[in-house]
This record gives structure tokens, C-alpha cells and sequence, in this order.
């Protein structure tokens, strides 16, 4: 009999761990305060569960959870029908959202308090990696309660890094998402500005395509900066929430953050104007249309 993994978070990167732990020989219980997306995975073959201590009661040991934001993780975990309203001893909750550090360290001594194990484990890469299981997983926790989690990561990921304790793997994620902002708020200047001086957007990108600063994320967004239609992997609605995170664990352990929240400011922007759903590539494109000094 398959071992069944539980699943909370069903938007595009738990339906593609859905699909890829049901690749992988397990069956899987989730849930999602999202119907549709219930429906879409009950359609691949998971159980649904009523809310997310059903989740945890109808797993075999190893609940994972990747949902957008810190009041939602900790409603899942403590709310009425949360994973800690039920007996969850024995169990392993392998937590994959972006979150804050001090999220996982709130929550931790919570779920060892019930008997439980949790390790923080975001992860690095888009839904073509979950598919072909090559994320690359940021753990905080004990090293221990990683190794009882390998047999799953190594389903889904390509690496698995031991960042420290509980809140590390977090902070990693946060960290790498910062860089990532910036550079995409720097190509939206440099298109911007280079438009302004009369170069093209295929000259810019071609030429910025073979810069010093050019890099994997650019290549592979390449199409969409130039207007071509590409799949979501990231929207920019999440990537405000992560740098908002950013900013406030920046605020709150005393690291000035100037550049950070001049880039919130540009997503802030992007999202008051309808642009939240589109993919963090569209940045550029807002910048230059809505982000510019109109001359008469």
C-alpha cells in the first residue's frame, strides 16, 4: 500500500507537487480554502479532506503545507480546524511556503509541544521543476527531523541544504527573493531608460542578454520582456507579499533595507494597478508604461 502524504495549498505549486508525489508512488490527502483547486486535484487522483486537520489525521506521518502568506500558515496550524486541533503525535509537518523566520520559530515549539516535528522547508524553483523533481530545498530545523523528511524532498527537489534551525530556511528564501527583486526592478530601469533614449527593446535585451549581469532568470524570461506570451511561474502580487516579508524581518532584527523598500514601493504600485496576477517579468513593462514622467 502506498504511503499517503498529506497536502495543504493547491494553488499552481501544490497542485504540481500533488502531481509529482502521485508520480512518485505516494498517495496524497490535501486540502485548499479554494474549491476549484480541490476539484482540479481530486481530478488527479488526491483525496480531499474537509479542512486541515483532516489533512493531518488522514496522512500516514508527513503533512506538507505551501500557501502564500504568515496569518494563513499560522491559521492552518492553530486555528479551530488547524493540524494542532487534532492529535498530530508522531507527525512530521514539512512547512514550503515563503514566509517570515519568525513564523517557523513561533510555530515551532508549538507543534514539538503536541508531540509533532516541524522542519521549514521553502524551496527554489518554478512548476517546471516540481514536475521534473528538481527544486532545491532551503531547510531550517533540526537536523534530525530533515532526515526523516529526505524520503519525501528527495522526491521533489535536486538539493536539500541545512540552512540552521527552525525560521533558517525562511530567511534563506527572503534572501534569495531580494536579489531576484532587485535585478528585475534594474532591468525594468534599464529598459525604461534605454526606451527613452531611443533604443529598442530588442536591441536592450539582446545586448543586456550577454552583459556581466545576465543570468539564468533572464534568459528564461527573455521572450516575455519582449511582449511574447509565457506561462506564470511567479506573480507579482506574491513577490510584493515576499518583500514585504523582507522588509519587516529586516525591520524587526535591525538591518536597514533602502533598496528593498524602494522595489516594494514599484510592486506596491504595480499591484494598486491591476497588474498583481500577471508574472514578476511583467515588472518591466509596467515601469515603463505607468512608472514615468510624462513630457508635454
Amino acid at each position: 500500500m502506498a504511503t499517503r502524504i498529506g497536502l495543504v495549498g493547491l494553488g499552481r505549486m501544490g497542485r504540481a507537487i500533488q502531481a509529482r508525489l502521485k508520480d512518485s508512488g505516494f498517495d496524497v490527502i490535501g486540502w485548499d480554502r479554494d474549491a476549484v483547486a480541490m476539484k482540479a486535484a481530486a481530478g488527479n487522483g488526491m483525496e480531499v479532506a474537509a479542512h486541515p486537520r483532516a489533512v493531518a489525521d488522514g496522512s500516514d506521518g508527513t503533512v506538507i503545507s505551501i500557501i502564500t502568506e504568515d496569518s494563513g500558515v499560522k491559521t492552518i496550524f492553530r486555528g479551530a480546524d488547524g493540524f494542532l486541533s487534532g492529535d498530530v503525535r508522531g507527525k512530521l509537518f514539512i512547512e514550503m511556503s515563503t514566509l517570515q523566520p519568525m513564523t517557523g520559530r513561533e510555530l515551532a515549539p508549538l507543534v514539538t509541544a503536541a508531540g509533532a516535528r516541524l522542519i521549514d522547508s521553502p524551496v527554489l524553483g518554478t512548476i517546471p521543476s516540481v514536475r521534473d523533481g528538481k527544486l532545491f530545498a532551503l531547510v531550517g530545523g533540526k537536523g534530525e527531523d530533515l532526515d526523516a523528511a529526505r524520503s519525501v524532498l528527495e522526491k521533489l527537489t535536486r538539493k536539500i541544504t541545512h540552512m540552521g534551525p527552525n525560521g533558517s530556511g525562511y530567511a534563506m528564501k527572503l534572501a534569495v527573493n531580494l536579489g531576484l527583486a532587485a535585478f528585475i526592478q534594474a532591468t525594468a530601469e534599464s529598459l525604461a531608460l534605454g526606451e527613452r533614449e531611443g533604443l529598442s527593446l530588442h536591441q536592450m535585451l539582446d545586448v543586456l542578454g550577454e552583459a556581466p549581469t545576465a543570468n539564468g532568470w533572464f534568459a528564461a524570461k527573455k521572450s516575455l520582456l519582449a511582449g511574447e506570451p509565457a506561462d506564470i511561474t511567479l506573480d507579482l502580487k506574491t513577490l510584493r507579499k515576499d518583500i514585504m516579508s523582507a522588509v519587516a524581518a529586516g525591520a524587526a532584527g535591525g538591518t536597514g533595507m533602502p533598496l528593498s523598500s524602494g522595489v516594494l514601493a514599484t510592486l506596491s504600485a504595480a499591484v494598486a494597478q491591476g497588474w498583481g496576477d500577471k508574472d514578476i517579468g511583467e515588472l518591466a513593462k509596467f515601469f515603463r508604461e505607468h512608472m514615468g514622467q510624462k513630457f508635454s
